[in-house]
């Protein structure tokens, strides 16, 4: 979670919502990612969705059912659609999105049962640390 609240500062020094992602396997990182819809003027540019692409380029494959998923922030409803369509075999976030969060906020996509993949999920690992770095982004947003 460290490297993805590294990440989460990245985004947030790009004038981005502060949320870092990072894809594990085997204990190596093998992908990460920030938020850049800003940036890149991409709704998809969330950083869930750059760390797995990084990481499926980087292993040669889609699925990733041996990788674990730390974000600072629980994951919307198109995020936790795609770690259910790459096979991610664990999430861990931090923080709770009570608006938008797909893993037990208002959806809970990644243990659907309708659905033929389920995701291990752990919640709130730092989520103070991953809540403060939303809290000082978007109470700098309402200053100005």
């Amino acid at each position: 979670m460290a490297a993805a609240l590294g990440l989460a500062a990245a985004a947030l020094a790009l004038g981005e919502v502060p949320v870092g992602a990072v894809v594990v396997v085997g204990g190596t990182v093998v992908g990460k990612g920030c938020n850049r819809r800003e940036v890149d003027q991409d709704p998809l540019a969330h950083a869930e969705l750059l760390a797995l692409r990084a990481a499926c380029g980087r292993l040669g494959r889609w699925r990733l059912s041996d990788a674990t998923l730390y974000v600072t922030l629980e994951p919307c409803v198109m995020c936790a659609g795609a770690l259910v369509q790459a096979r991610v075999g664990r999430l861990v976030f931090g923080a709770t999105d009570l608006q938008y969060g797909a893993v037990g906020s208002q959806f809970d996509l990644p243990r659907d049962p309708r659905l033929n993949h389920r995701v291990e999920v752990t919640g709130g690992v730092e989520a103070r640390a991953c809540r403060a770095v939303l809290d000082r982004f978007f109470g700098n947003l309402r200053a100005r």
